[in-house]
């Protein structure tokens, strides 16, 4: 029953924005794996859409929240609001406390700004005038990113990005896929193909992710994982390139992968298929290099065991 549903949703998210199959798929991992995603790519590929087809298909609360220079951290967290007709503040909660926040074009706004989310995104809380408040169950960041350089973007820093899950690059769809676009337009599909209809509920996402973890890993996968890391710290010329938290999200990825792909073990092919998407926003070569060379080279260079 749940591999029907994970099967259904799969389909729904790749029919609502043509052309974006894998990142799709990596978006059910990271909500399997109870990760977080940056969907990355330049204005109008699809990115936000991606997002909100998304939170049409599951169960739960749903905010987005578009980022820009003027927001503040208690515009994402919430704030104190005194009541003068009773002389007590209340709290007024800010849209992360939700089960899937959209946090669009996230790089518009500044560092200090963006490091509001850091305690949600790690902890699954938040702490506002010395008081911490839980999060919903299942929690869940998409933020969406503006490729760097386009006017009124700043870099996410490192504690920021080691956050997220999987980085999702999105780019311009085929010459054929922009074609089929177009007749969807002309035939007044606007929208996403079978509307805002839930195809999975809060507890069914909560089943998929309890099973996600209980995917067999052997020793042999799990230092075939650290070897990944250790080598990819090499190659990017710094120790403190990938975290551990990174290794992690590696083996959770993996998990995820494994259990879409229908295997209760993860293979090696699964580690390959997952391990760019998982580093791709986490390591910074300290020369030029293209980062997909680097981890290219990680890859055809480190043995599976």
């Amino acid at each position: 029953m749940l591999e029907s549903q994970l099967g259904q949703l799969r389909g729904k998210l790749t029919a609502s924005v043509l052309g974006a199959e894998r990142p799709a798929k990596l978006v059910l991992v990271a909500l399997l794996a109870r990760g977080h995603v940056l969907i990355e790519g330049a204005p109008g590929v699809g990115k936000t859409s991606l997002a909100q087809a998304l939170a049409g298909s599951i169960g739960g609360g749903f905010k987005r929240l578009q980022f820009t220079p003027d927001l503040l951290p208690s515009d994402i967290l919430g704030y104190h609001l005194y009541r003068q007709h009773s002389g007590e503040f209340d709290f007024v909660e800010g849209p992360v406390f939700t089960n899937l926040l959209l946090a669009d074009e996230i790089n518009r706004t500044s560092p200090r700004v963006q490091s509001a989310l850091l305690e949600a995104m790690n902890e699954g809380q938040v702490t506002i005038d010395g008081v911490t408040r839980e999060l919903a169950s299942p929690f869940m960041v998409v933020a969406t990113q503006n490729a760097l350089g386009v006017a009124g973007t700043f870099p996410l820093p490192e504690p920021q990005l080691d956050r997220f899950l999987l980085s999702i690059p999105m780019d311009l769809p085929s010459r054929e896929i922009q074609q089929a676009i177009l007749q969807k337009q002309v035939g007044g599909q606007f929208g996403m193909d079978g509307g805002m209809e839930e195809v999975i509920g809060v507890e069914e996402i909560l089943s998929l992710q309890k099973r996600t973890v209980e995917v067999g890993v052997s020793p042999a996968i799990a230092e075939y994982i650290v070897e990944l890391c250790e080598a990819t710290r090499r190659e990017a010329g710094g120790q403190h390139t990938v975290s551990v938290r990174a290794s992690i999200a590696l083996l959770r990825a993996s998990q995820a992968l494994a259990l879409i792909e229908g295997e209760s073990h993860v293979l090696p092919d699964h580690v390959k298929d997952i391990f760019k998407d998982v580093m791709r926003h986490r390591v910074q070569p300290e020369d030029a290099t293209d980062i997909e060379i680097v981890l290219d080279q990680v890859l055809n260079q480190t043995p599976v065991q």
